[in-house]
């Protein structure tokens, strides 16, 4: 079992950074397929931001490309989410995935998930 715990949320105003963690706990990051970050707003359906594969390529939604960067640290077992010019319409909860299939990507059918961490965003 895959246990993931995210951190870093919080509120900022618009323009502003945050930084996102995902730990993951009994497993190694090396060993995973793939790892994203997935987003929902109130009333929204659930969508994926940005993953990245065991060869550390990276792939992003429209939405955040150019703002957003997905790294992972195998060494920490953590992957992080760096989010620069945040605006209003990233206010969300974040959540991090994780699973053995490398081709998932910012496909919603990941296996394992974190509880959370809230994002808002002030104009």
């Amino acid at each position: 079992q895959v246990q993931l715990v995210e951190s870093g949320g919080g509120s900022v105003q618009a323009g502003g950074s945050l930084r996102l963690s995902c730990a993951v706990v009994t497993y190694s990051t090396y060993s995973l397929g793939c790892m994203g970050w997935f987003r929902q707003a109130p009333g929204k359906e659930r969508e994926g931001i940005a993953a990245i594969d065991s060869d550390g390529i990276a792939s992003y939604a429209d939405s955040v490309k150019g703002r957003f960067t997905i790294t992972q640290d195998n060494a920490k077992n953590t992957l992080y989410l760096l989010m620069n010019s945040l605006k209003p319409e990233d206010t969300a909860m974040y959540y991090c995935a994780a699973d053995p299939r490398w081709w998932l990507l910012l496909h919603d059918d990941y296996t394992y998930w974190g509880q959370g961490t809230q994002v808002t965003v002030s104009s």
